[in-house]
């Protein structure tokens, strides 16, 4: 009875971490967001805008980001913020950029989160609910807020399409794909 106990509680002493981490993953999934192990490489193209209408039958969501930093604080590079659609990863930005995705008509997840090695800013995201309809096209910022003043964090909104067409003339253009 003794070696029983025991191997139950080994088992649960050794498992537990394994089962909570599945349910944070699943948690995010639900949220949106993919793996967490999965990050991407991202170029920004300052002299492209585009702004393509929605294929036929589906959607098209664009996802601007926006830092906010204190200009008088050190500060390397931009923050790159990957974005999720119903748990998977379909694509990323870095600094003040956009792109844009088509989504199938209905009901869906969208997820941003800060890309990072340290887990403490890796843990900061967002996420939003979205019904598309074919034909329509969505617009979501992603807030970062980064200055040593404030607590960081990442915030995602829905904008006004009015909003979203001016923000494609004044952001660069992100391509990415996932690092190797």
């Amino acid at each position: 009875m003794g070696k029983i106990l025991l191997g139950v509680f080994l088992f649960a002493l050794f498992a537990a971490p394994g089962f909570a981490q599945d349910e944070a993953a699943a948690a995010r999934a639900a949220a949106g967001c993919g793996p967490s192990d999965v990050n991407f490489n991202v170029k920004v193209n300052k002299k492209q805008h585009p702004a393509p209408a929605p294929e036929s039958g589906k959607a098209l969501v664009y996802v601007f980001e926006a830092e906010k930093s204190n200009p008088n604080e050190f500060k390397i590079g931009a923050v790159t913020i990957r974005v999720g659609l119903d748990g998977s990863w379909v694509g990323a930005n870095h600094g003040s950029s956009y792109f844009f995705f088509p989504v199938e008509s209905g009901e869906h997840s969208v997820c941003a989160a800060w890309q990072s090695r340290l887990s403490i800013f890796s843990k900061l995201g967002a996420a939003a609910s979205l019904t598309a309809d074919p034909g329509q096209s969505y617009y979501f910022r992603v807030h970062v807020e980064e200055r040593e003043d404030r607590q960081k964090s990442v915030r995602l909104e829905p904008i006004d399409p009015a909003e979203g067409q001016l923000l494609i003339g004044s952001c660069g253009l992100s391509t990415s794909h996932p690092k190797k």
